[in-house]
């Protein structure tokens, strides 16, 4: 196989998803010295749209246009979030995963403006998110604070925070170090505390499945142990089956010995019912694991749970 002398490379057009595309420049240039890039932005349903988004296909509003770019042969490369990437169904037909990148932090960050902690918030307090996951954690962990919906890219957010219409943020600490403003964030919650999404701070690099120099290309980007997360958690949401407004957490941690660990939660969007479930792959291989966590917490009511929520 020989490598492309020109990887075109479609994403969102949000400064976030280019900051992303910006570091799989850098890294294919680092790995195969030579090769030239071009992106191709484009917006996507999801991007336009600011209200709930299982109004327009839940998630897949964030990659319907990416993945048609991609198919009409326009892009030899897609790059995504992996928590917006639907895991309910599988990729569209004809294109594969080629590597998941080395995963970034995976943790929510607080923003607000006088740089107090989320305990130190007082009652009343309006906390900008539109997630449901982080709606319903918030809502179990200090129900004396008011969520108030908030959509768009994280700098639109951070602008309507300076404008009042909230008075601090819930951002992926993730999102924020990609656009170079970590220094916007007060407190890193911890995960036992604010439970990530599936797929948090993975990027995917997605190819049509024909396109082998491509793949070959990129697949040495991936990392080993982000492969073996990012299969067990798309594994677990697949088998889950929720919808966007489903509030779902959960993390697979890889460890050095080679061990996998998968921690899932399911929650009412009050946050009154909390669903756990935590596992070790032992022998398991990663998707097996994922489907073990889903099970665990299926038998626990999960699909009655996901089931009443109106989507």
């Amino acid at each position: 196989m020989s490598t492309p002398e020109l990887i075109r490379i479609v994403s969102r057009d949000s400064p976030m998803a280019l900051a992303q595309v910006e570091r799989v420049r850098t890294e294919l240039t680092a790995l195969h010295p030579g090769i030239v890039t071009e992106v191709v932005p484009v917006k996507t349903t999801g991007d336009k749209w600011m209200g709930d988004l299982s109004l327009v296909e839940g998630k897949g509003a964030f990659t319907k246009e990416v993945d048609a770019a991609l198919l009409a042969g326009q892009a030899d490369l897609a790059v995504h979030c992996v928590k917006d990437v639907p895991a309910d169904r599988p990729l569209p037909a004809g294109t594969v995963f080629a590597a998941f990148l080395k995963r970034d932090d995976i943790r929510d960050a607080l923003i607000h403006p006088a740089g107090r902690t989320l305990d130190e918030l007082p009652a009343g307090t309006r906390v900008g998110t539109s997630s449901v996951r982080r709606v319903a954690q918030l809502a179990a962990s200090h129900p004396q604070l008011i969520c108030v919906p908030m959509r768009g890219n994280a700098n639109r957010r951070l602008e309507k925070l300076a404008a009042g219409e909230a008075d601090a943020l819930l951002l992926a600490a993730a999102g924020l170090e990609r656009i170079g403003r970590s220094d916007v964030i007060t407190e890193i919650l911890p995960v036992d505390l604010m439970c990530p999404p599936i797929g948090a701070g993975i990027l995917a690099l997605q190819c049509r499945e024909d396109d082998t120099d491509t793949i070959d290309a990129v697949s040495g980007l991936g990392d080993r142990d982000t492969y073996k997360e990012a299969s067990a958690e798309r594994m677990f949401l697949h088998v889950l089956q929720g919808h966007c407004n489903s509030p779902i957490a959960g993390f697979a941690h890889a460890e050095r010995s080679g061990g996998l660990s998968l921690r899932a939660r399911v929650f009412t969007p009050d946050g009154k019912t909390v669903l756990n479930a935590h596992e070790w792959a032992g022998p398991l291989d990663p998707a097996t694991l994922g489907t073990s966590v889903a099970v665990a917490l299926l038998r626990q009511g999960a699909r009655e749970l996901i089931d009443s929520i109106a989507h």
